[in-house]
């Protein structure tokens, strides 16, 4: 029986299934450190000077729920904020970026597991400020990422993955159109506690349709006086 998210086979001379044929299995590129602009929202790669603000707007979360599945986090003082983007901002992988909505940043997105050779990239360490969440800059800003992996860069996989138990960001990257493919069980451990990882994907034949829907979505006519979206993406 075959597997239903088996993405394609041929026959070889020896009468075996194998995989499709790339068009281009060369390397592709790494992700450039350059920001990404939307109509919502701009991404710019984290820099120190975005810590302060970052801090204030992870404040605004008084119940330290914006931190139960994170690796890091919380932060106790503007020090510390500071102490963690001086530690990542200068990383190639992850490569972080700074989620600006109107002209404040507001949350962090990173590009990480980037894999040239396999044309894979995983998206992670989303961490939004309730300002930012549920908002159109917050979907904005996730299609802004995958469009650079897709139409700029040319990668084949685009992957999200989370602790199983966090049903919040299962439901987010169903409402973006991943497909879950598994859980695996013990595959780390953070903040003293066991983490069965849920791997999500979208792949590169699936982009151009979830693209057109993102387009309509974030459409301003999409949208009334309030901000309230019209028709749900």
């Amino acid at each position: 029986m075959t597997d239903p998210l088996i993405t394609g086979h041929r026959l070889n001379a020896l009468g075996q299934p194998v995989g499709l044929p790339l068009d281009d299995p060369a390397p592709k590129p790494h992700p450039p450190r350059t920001p990404m602009h939307g109509r919502y929202c701009r991404l710019e790669p984290l820099a120190p000077d975005h810590a302060a603000d970052l801090y204030a707007a992870f404040q605004e979360d008084r119940t330290g729920t914006l931190w139960t599945y994170m690796p890091h986090g919380p932060f106790h003082s503007p020090e510390a904020c500071v102490d963690w983007v001086a530690t990542v901002a200068c990383r190639d992988d992850p490569m972080f970026f700074a989620v600006l909505a109107e002209g404040e940043p507001l949350g962090v997105a990173s590009y990480l597991r980037i894999d040239r050779l396999a044309h894979s990239i995983e998206t992670g360490w989303i961490t939004f400020a309730p300002r930012l969440q549920r908002t159109a800059a917050a979907t904005e800003a996730h299609v802004l990422m995958m469009a650079r992996a897709f139409d700029e860069l040319g990668y084949r996989r685009y992957e999200w993955k989370c602790d199983a138990l966090n049903a919040a960001s299962q439901r987010a990257a169903g409402r973006l159109g991943f497909t879950y493919e598994g859980t695996f069980r013990q595959a780390t451990h953070y903040k003293g506690r066991n983490r069965d990882t849920a791997w999500f994907s979208v792949i590169d034949s699936e982009w151009p349709a979830l693209k057109t829907r993102f387009e309509t979505w974030l459409d301003p006519a999409n949208f009334d006086g309030d901000g309230r979206q019209r028709a749900p993406l």
